[in-house]
């Protein structure tokens, strides 16, 4: 069985919270388990490329971060007897076989338990989606860190801590009570993973679809515990209404589409239908929240036959509850937009001011404002906006985008 490095790094973040979960269902030890998986994970990348995938990657994955685990605990002589003595009691296949009276479905729910795990209550909400991040969605601290617009440094204690107090929490399903104190952080995690597959911020790559899927695939497995809680459904059709682009967000060399320059007809109709429904449901399920508004913003776009089409007025709408619903600097980016839309472009360049202090740096910033400064016909103005946005972002499609637009916009007239 053979795979390609692609093929490989998908498989490895797949698997790698299954892993993760099931070395703490069996250990505990959450810190320790974390660095065993990240160097069972780093082996595989380094030997499957050349020898080829195992017949049971999962396993192979979980006996290596299972040893790698073991000898650390060995080193604690604290433990050191403990940990000698469970593991001489654990069968071979105990990592490959269910326990005794156990189907395998527990661990294929291992990932939602370590979900709720990671949000326990104990930790504030940043460190809780700083873990879920790293431990569920697999992103890098780098990654982490740029999409909480902090330093690497900060976001890499603000993990070790969480892991450090998460240690020793029982590993179990998620209960009623698990459900009322972590659903907010379990939701805004989905969110975040969701929009790094979405638009990766960094890398070659635009769209990691993998995230996107996971993130999708958690939020279902969530519903499947919430089914009538609005917040649940309403993020669920945010994920699927906006997943349904992907495959006219880039062209045929990766170069990123912007939505109104997309080939609706490559949008996937099945999720528009279904992501659609959810929103209708969702807004019946309880007060409109943010993943509702945010949905039904989505639901507008979607059911646009052509950008022409677009009820801008109603998107302008639902942007200002959703500022309203709370601080949030790339909704109210969101709502410069549309009010760009509604009222012409010196509305939005006005409007766009406000934001200059939270988002100063960030390349979506000047992205809007080069875009309206085009709108508005002030090309030079654009072009310099353009070119800081493609200095300021890390990810290499948006950059040559941006890049490309400031290259097609005419010179200014000589003399």
């Amino acid at each position: 069985m053979n795979g390609g490095p692609t093929g490989v790094e998908d498989l490895l973040r797949l698997h790698a919270p299954q892993v993760l979960g099931a070395l703490v269902r069996r250990y505990g030890h959450f810190d320790t388990a974390e660095d065993a998986v990240q160097e069972a994970l780093l082996a595989a990348s380094l030997q499957w490329p050349a020898g080829g995938l195992p017949d049971n990657p999962r396993g192979w994955l979980i006996r290596t971060a299972s040893r790698r685990l073991t000898d650390q605990l060995r080193r604690d002589t604290a433990r050191q007897r403990r940990e000698e003595k469970a593991a001489a009691l654990t069968p071979r296949d105990a990592f490959t076989a269910p326990p005794p009276g156990e189907s395998r479905a527990p661990a294929a729910d291992d990932t939602l338990t370590l979900l709720f795990l990671c949000c326990h209550p104990e930790l504030s909400p940043a460190a809780q989606i700083a873990l879920t991040l790293r431990a569920v969605g697999g992103l890098t601290t780098a990654e982490i860190a740029r999409a909480h617009l902090v330093p690497e440094a900060t976001m890499a204690q603000r993990i070790s801590r969480a892991k450090h107090k998460v240690r020793g929490v029982p590993f179990r399903r998620p209960g009623p009570d698990d459900h009322d104190s972590r659903l907010a952080a379990v939701l805004q995690v989905l969110y975040l993973i969701f929009n790094e597959g979405y638009t990766a911020t960094s890398g070659s790559d635009l769209h990691r679809a993998d995230l996107a899927r996971e993130a999708i695939r958690l939020t279902r497995a969530v519903r499947g515990l919430l089914p009538r809680d609005g917040r649940v459904t309403g993020l669920l059709a945010l994920m699927l209404l906006t997943e349904a682009r992907s495959a006219a967000r880039s062209g045929p060399h990766g170069e990123l589409v912007p939505l109104d320059e997309q080939d609706r007809t490559l949008w996937d109709g099945a999720a528009v239908a279904e992501g659609t429904a959810l929103v209708e449901e969702s807004l019946s399920q309880g007060p409109a929240g943010a993943y509702q508004l945010q949905a039904a913003i989505a639901a507008l776009h979607d059911e646009a036959a052509r950008p022409e089409d677009t009820d801008w007025p109603q998107i302008l709408a639902l942007y200002d509850l959703l500022v309203r619903h709370g601080p949030d600097p790339m909704a109210e980016l969101g709502r410069v937009v549309a009010l760009a839309m509604v009222e012409g472009p010196g509305a939005g360049l006005a409007a766009l001011t406000a934001l200059e202090g939270r988002l100063a740096g960030h390349h979506r910033l000047d992205a809007v404002r080069a875009h309206l400064l085009d709108e508005a016909g002030d090309r030079e103005a654009a072009r310099s906006a353009y070119r800081r946005a493609a200095d300021h972002t890390l990810s290499a499609p948006e950059a040559r985008y941006l890049r490309m637009r400031a290259d097609r916009l005419p010179p200014p007239p000589a003399g």
